[in-house]
């Protein structure tokens, strides 16, 4: 596998990723009215270079040998609300690509990296119907608290909040 970080040129590789996941993660929990309205808040291409370049939001792409195409990404926030955690914004790979380990290395390596940064724990909110919360668990992250942040357009993210420690 072969991580490489992500810059501003990679923003239309990141939107396509988002969106083909997008299709399977949500389809079953989410109207298609807030799915566009979220996507196009969270990865239209000033969104995301915002969350790149004045937000402090680092992305890493995963793929399988330096030949092959982007299969997923990350994106995470050191010291998040000023305390030793690093905040997981977004995972989301390819559905072909779910169930061969990617996931587990893009968390690994940014639990890496929130060391060296001196954070000591890893937290990320995830929709309460979301159907990958098992896969968090088996992370090692717990279930902390649950959250319901209004988003606009009477939209609502009802989430746990997960951390784990590092």
């Amino acid at each position: 596998m072969e991580i490489i970080q992500a810059n501003t040129s990679h923003i239309s590789t990141i939107q396509n990723i988002a969106l083909k996941a997008w299709e399977i993660t949500y389809a079953d929990i989410l109207s298609q009215e807030q799915m566009n309205y979220m996507i196009d808040m969270m990865y239209s291409t000033e969104a995301l270079k915002k969350q790149m370049t004045e937000l402090n939001q680092f992305f890493l792409l995963i793929k399988t040998d330096p030949l092959s195409n982007i299969l997923g990404f990350i994106s995470y926030e050191f010291n998040y609300q000023n305390q030793p955690k690093t905040k997981i914004h977004k995972l989301y790979l390819l559905p072909e690509s779910k169930g061969k380990g990617m996931g587990r290395i893009l968390i690994d390596k940014v639990a890496t990296l929130a060391q060296t940064e001196g954070n000591s724990y890893l937290s990320l909110n995830m929709n309460r119907d979301n159907k990958s919360i098992g896969f968090y668990k088996q992370m090692g992250f717990e279930i902390v608290g649950e959250e319901d942040n209004d988003i606009g357009s009477g939209y609502l993210m009802e989430d746990y909040i997960f951390e784990k420690k590092i």
